[in-house]
């Protein structure tokens, strides 16, 4: 470089960033061609190093407390719980896993695969979580023997340098080439962000709907997700109170900064007012008509999402608002009636605060026509949940609902990105399949990081007949 960093952060300009990025590709890719001669053994221990970089006693609580005075989004406790579950059900996903060389071999139809890596992955993640997420995401791309570059938000650059600095001490002990994991230099932008887009093998984003925009078009390889807005029904043959200690779980976990937060509720009729006693039992605050016209007024100035209300505390969102009565002061969350959907309803969206959006609906066939039309308005593709004990509405909603994630009678933010008690893989990025504009519509896995060579044997040739393709289909229609 004929710029250092210092010259850069000063001079910031087209060609300085250009340069900047071209720099840090280069030392990834030198990083990947020792990378590339690891064997398995080897690699799992660079993942595993990663994830001790974060789970190491005193780390995630160091990335938790700056995450949260870096950008003010969140809850300390619960920053720290995320940061250490999501990284142990991560690492346990990929314990065992063969990701180096042969990884499958089917005798019977003569394929073998092999497994190679996708390149340089720059990774867009999100200032909801500047730590949790890139090393979430780094663990996956390193168990496919990619290096990875880190962009994150302006306001989460401290917290993703300072994992950088854990992980790179994690790996100066292996031996492992450091610039395996980079982050972007200060001042993190749109223009340096693009410019890495554009420079890296494989993009993968997590966050806002322009940065998802830019990596799906970008004309790169990408996984990219972007906003949910999780909905769950409570049907009426559900278990009310423990229905609503998840619920309440989901909703505030974080003070709702992921995309796994429900949202709204649609509530059967039969169960409605239990229902809402028993979220009122978990702290939550039921606001009447003027209230809820305060609390939208003091979370949406223009139509715009204010950011002083994004993820806060209760009490800040009360006081922003400026409830008055000692119980809202108190509440842990904050329920708002709504019977409308769409632009003129902003509560029917995603909110990124600890406000669930509660709808009455008749039956069941109402509560499911009015998640389709809440999801379609936004969230379609995501996830929603179902509190019930009948098999038969499980079916349906599963049938019904364009969704990649439908989880039943659960933590929904718990459990979308993974949990030790259902079958889904531990993440912080989820797609939404073709429903969402997304390229995937699994939960972003070590899968998406690997290109797989199949070598195709020659096995006895077996040609079907006529009748074994199109014998069904004439005794129906003829000949």
């Amino acid at each position: 470089m004929t710029k250092n960093i210092k010259d850069y952060v000063q001079n910031a300009d087209v060609a300085d960033v250009k340069e900047v990025i071209s720099d840090m590709m280069q030392k990834a890719r030198a990083a990947m061609k020792t990378f590339n001669e690891y064997s398995q053994e080897q690699v799992d221990e660079v993942v595993q190093a990663v994830a001790w970089a974060i789970y190491k006693p005193g780390h995630a609580e160091a990335l938790a407390e700056l995450a949260l005075k870096e950008t003010g989004l969140g809850c300390y406790e619960d920053k720290v719980t995320k940061k250490r579950r999501k990284t142990l059900g991560t690492l346990r996903d990929l314990k065992g896993v063969k990701s180096v060389g042969v990884i499958n071999v089917d005798v019977a139809k003569g394929i073998t695969e092999i497994a190679k890596p996708v390149g340089v992955v720059a990774a867009v993640v999100p200032s909801t979580n500047p730590g949790a997420t890139p090393a979430n995401i780094a663990m996956m791309a390193l168990k496919g023997r990619n290096a990875i570059i880190i962009a994150p938000s302006p306001k989460g650059l401290t917290t993703s340098q300072l994992l950088m600095q854990y992980i790179h001490k994690e790996f100066e002990k292996i031996g492992a080439p450091l610039d395996l994991f980079q982050v972007l230099p200060p001042p993190v932008n749109k223009a340096i962000t693009k410019e890495l887009m554009s420079q890296a093998d494989f993009i993968t984003v997590t966050g806002s709907a322009n940065n998802v925009y830019n990596g799906q078009t970008s004309g790169k390889p990408n996984a990219c997700v972007g906003a949910g807005n999780v909905v769950s029904i409570v049907d009426a043959t559900a278990n009310i109170e423990e229905a609503a200690r998840k619920i309440y779980l989901s909703k505030t976990f974080d003070n709702a900064t992921s995309c796994s937060n429900d949202n709204s509720l649609v509530i059967e009729a039969a169960v409605y007012d239990d229902m809402i006693a028993a979220l009122q039992k978990e702290g939550g605050y039921l606001c009447n008509e003027k209230e809820k016209t305060l609390l939208q007024d003091a979370m949406w100035i223009d139509g715009k999402r204010n950011s002083k209300t994004v993820a806060k505390d209760p009490y800040v969102l009360a006081q922003e608002a400026g409830l008055e009565s000692v119980e809202s002061k108190n509440a842990k969350f904050f329920m708002v009636k709504e019977t409308g959907i769409g632009k003129e309803f902003p509560f029917s969206g995603e909110k990124l605060a600890v406000v669930l959006t509660v709808y009455k609906a008749a039956n069941f066939s109402e509560a499911l026509e009015l998640t389709k039309e809440i999801l379609q308005y936004q969230g379609r593709g995501h996830s929603c949940g179902l509190h019930t004990t009948d098999e038969s509405h499980i079916e349906q909603i599963g049938l019904e609902i364009d969704v990649c994630r439908l989880l039943i009678n659960q933590v929904q933010v718990y459990g979308n990105g993974g949990s030790f008690n259902n079958g889904l893989n531990f993440t912080l990025s989820m797609g939404g399949g073709s429903w969402a504009g997304n390229n995937i519509g699994d939960n972003l896995s070590y899968k998406h990081f690997l290109n797989i060579t199949k070598v195709s044997r020659v096995i006895p040739e077996v040609v079907p007949t006529d009748e074994e393709l199109w014998s069904t289909y004439w005794q129906k229609y003829g000949r």
